[in-house]
């Protein structure tokens, strides 16, 4: 399927270097921002207490930050999930404060705000489980905030996730090198594996700059752009070993010059489609998906840009060419091998 086609192949790898000049920079730029400023570990990775709360009305987040920097936190995270009335905290862990007391104390602080007093209340849960859950109650007999949910997670646990995190990008690296390296050879391999790298970190570098929270959605988001732009690389390398056996006549900078161009409607097609889905995530998704749909968005724009312009011309300067993809045909002996 194809919206268009063009007739006359682009020059992509005139320009390479240029492209790749400024890929280089950039690269450089989001390396300098890991290294200067370090990224934004939620409270998953670092350790902490997360809390849900539900307000009868819209709640102030502006004072329910006042209310948490009074108890000691500093910056305290403080967002909108689902709806207006609805409000997750992150809040890091505190020497002073253990899980359990911390989300104890926030609420009786939190309600006490609210001009009511906290109490348990008993109440069944969609499965049928009884469970005692934390409310706030005015003297009037109105619920001002309701405890929703509480995750309590220990630094130990959050460093084993963050090791969990780095083994399970690692293993994808070198599962993408190896499956590269068998399917077409191993200067293919090497442009698109540092093509692939490119992109994560520079999504890393945005984070770091931004100082977005990097959760474990985010690094998600991270594993599945690493194979987005490799299905990328791959359907263009594939164009080019195709253009190799069908067009002998050209040099290696058309070959790839006609791989890319023969897939920029599949490439629209794909990403369009892609990326409007992303999108009714990061604009309706909420808070827990929008920094998920950000680094997809990243992710997506920049594998797009390196499968073209980084790993395609990294396999030409690493010397591709047709013998490399294509065994010649031996010419055969008029004799066949017998001996006269």
């Amino acid at each position: 399927m194809e919206f268009f086609k063009i007739k006359r192949d682009i020059p992509f790898m005139r320009h390479a270097l240029i492209f790749n000049v400024i890929s280089a920079l950039t690269f450089v730029a989001a390396v300098f921002f890991l290294i200067t400023k370090p990224l934004h570990f939620s409270v998953e990775f670092t350790g902490g207490t997360t809390m849900e709360l539900r307000y009868p009305h819209a709640a102030d987040q502006e004072k329910i930050r006042r209310s948490l920097e009074k108890l000691g936190y500093e910056q305290p995270e403080v967002t909108s999930f689902g709806s207006a009335q609805d409000v997750i905290m992150r809040l890091p862990t505190r020497k002073d404060l253990p899980g359990a007391s911390a989300s104890t104390t926030v609420f009786d602080a939190l309600c006490a705000a609210e001009n009511g007093t906290s109490k348990q209340v008993q109440q069944t849960t969609e499965k049928g489980e009884s469970v005692t859950r934390a409310s706030c109650v005015t003297a009037a007999g109105v619920e001002a905030v309701h405890l929703q949910r509480v995750e309590f997670v220990g630094p130990s646990v959050g460093e084993e996730l963050a090791q969990n995190g780095l083994n399970a990008l690692i293993m994808v690296v070198v599962g993408v090198v190896i499956y590269l390296a068998v399917r077409f050879e191993w200067k293919f391999a090497v442009a698109a594996i540092i093509a692939n790298l490119h992109d994560v970190v520079i999504i890393l570098g945005f984070f770091a700059f931004f100082q977005w929270e990097f959760s474990l959605t985010v690094l998600a988001a991270v594993l599945a752009v690493l194979g987005y732009s490799v299905n990328e690389s791959v359907v263009i390398f594939d164009r080019i070993r195709e253009t190799f056996r069908k067009q002998r006549k050209m040099s290696v900078t058309e070959v790839i010059d006609h791989a890319i161009t023969s897939t920029i409607s599949r490439t629209i097609i794909t990403h369009g489609c892609t990326e409007m889905m992303v999108l009714s995530m990061l604009f309706f998704g909420g808070q827990a998906l929008h920094y998920f749909a950000v680094a997809l968005t990243i992710g997506i724009l920049f594998g797009i840009y390196s499968s073209v312009f980084v790993a395609a011309a990294i396999a030409k300067w690493l010397g591709v060419k047709r013998e490399d993809l294509i065994k010649p045909i031996k010419e055969r002996d008029e004799t066949d091998g017998a001996v006269v």
